[in-house]
């Protein structure tokens, strides 16, 4: 690395969430972007030294928790009210870390998301805080991607192309010939 050549760490409050693919509106706080492996003890017979730990399914021991400043907007309100009546609609929701310059940097997908819990503000007359409230949501999956997607065309031959795009977790490959006399 040259000297003054910093590579910072990104800030915790340049964030977006996308809910479709869409921008909602503005969250102050994001928790609950969790994943981990379970465990599998494996005990093998004759064997006393160690148990074998073998890696089994992942979890998502946490729901996300969205927190945001009370507005006009009420499409989260009225998506918790859908679920309170049994219509689940679950959706792609998308939360994106960028840097100072505010190009994304990451991007984790939640999969199948809908919400589960809506808590309201706590009201105080003595106070002039922000009226804040939270909606947690349940998912079926995390995904996590960089910024940059990978986009690459290679023409080989005369009238032979292969085209590669690569968005994570999805790659997409299409081949086509041609032959031109």
């Amino acid at each position: 690395m040259a000297t003054g050549d910093r590579h910072d760490p990104y800030l915790s409050y340049n964030f977006s969430v996308e809910i479709d693919g869409v921008i909602v509106c503005g969250f102050s706080e994001v928790s609950g972007l969790q994943a981990e492996i379970e465990i599998q003890e494996y005990r093998e017979g004759g064997v006393n030294e160690y148990i074998h730990k073998r890696a089994g399914p992942a979890r998502y021991p946490s729901n996300l928790i969205l927190k945001r400043g009370i507005g006009d907007s009420t499409e989260l309100w009225s998506w918790y009210c859908d679920v309170l009546q049994g219509t689940i609609q679950r959706k792609s929701l998308d939360v994106v870390l960028m840097d100072s310059a505010g190009t994304e940097q990451r991007r984790w997908t939640l999969q199948n998301a809908y919400p589960v819990k809506w808590m309201g503000p706590d009201f105080k007359a003595q106070s002039s805080e922000v009226a804040i409230e939270s909606l947690e949501l349940a998912h079926e999956g995390l995904v996590f991607a960089s910024g940059a997607s990978i986009s690459a065309q290679v023409s080989l031959g005369v009238g032979f192309s292969v085209s590669v795009t690569v968005e994570p977790p999805e790659i997409d490959l299409s081949v086509s010939a041609s032959l031109t006399i």
